[in-house]
């Protein structure tokens, strides 16, 4: 992995741009959560494990700003804030197609199939029980109805509810896959970033700003 991208080191608060191929967090490197606690070992100068809470994840082929906290009692509330949906998050994506409204809100009930390891928009109303709702907030920021590969549209999401690959099978099952995710319908497969591992390719989602309460002051960042 390359060098931190580091967004904010502010008391017990860590953000960081997170590259699409890498896991926020894996058992073993490259990951995201080994790369910062390596980054707090040479800043701090001590030895051996080093405390790490995570307080939320992206997925793995997606990029943006992911935060971490230096205590337990800053990674509860950071926790806390994201489990109360108090954090406001907003995400860039380039879609497959145009899209029919400049903006409008997707609302769908969700199911993870563990088979798969994809979600699932649920219809049937006999088949609710284990679903969650999802919602979401969209506006258009640009067309591309000229580009080589086919129309495209440039959207920033606002995540009412954090769901598995929300934002992914919402678009994807509309018609309007994110470009390079076939696991929702993409025909465009980007390269892998590590030419090794197939499970490292990019897809284009960033999470572009994350608004949230500091876990000591309270102000807002």
């Amino acid at each position: 992995m390359n060098d931190l991208d580091l967004l904010l080191d502010d008391g017990p608060l860590i953000a960081v741009n997170k590259p699409a191929g890498i896991p926020t967090q894996s058992p073993t490197p490259p990951s995201l959560d080994h790369s910062v606690r390596e980054w707090i070992r040479q800043e701090t100068g001590k030895p051996g494990q080093v405390y790490l809470g995570i307080p939320h994840r992206l997925d793995r082929p997606v990029s943006g700003v992911v935060t971490f906290a230096r205590n337990s009692k800053c990674a509860a509330r950071l926790a806390e804030q994201f489990a109360e949906r108090q954090v406001k998050k907003t995400y860039w994506g380039l879609l497959e197609g145009v899209l029919p409204q400049k903006r409008g809100m997707l609302v769908d009930r969700l199911r993870k199939n563990p088979l798969s390891k994809k979600t699932e928009i649920v219809d049937d109303e006999d088949e609710l029980e284990g679903t969650q709702e999802a919602r979401l907030l969209y506006r258009i920021l640009e067309t591309f109805s000229e580009h080589e590969s086919g129309p495209r549209t440039l959207v920033e999401i606002e995540l009412i509810t954090g769901r598995m690959h929300q934002i992914r099978i919402q678009f994807g099952s509309r018609g309007f896959p994110v470009v390079g995710d076939t696991l929702y319908g993409s025909q465009t497969q980007l390269e892998p970033l590590d030419r090794n591992d197939d499970g490292s390719r990019p897809i284009f989602l960033h999470a572009r700003e994350l608004k949230l309460q500091h876990p000591i002051r309270y102000d807002e960042l």
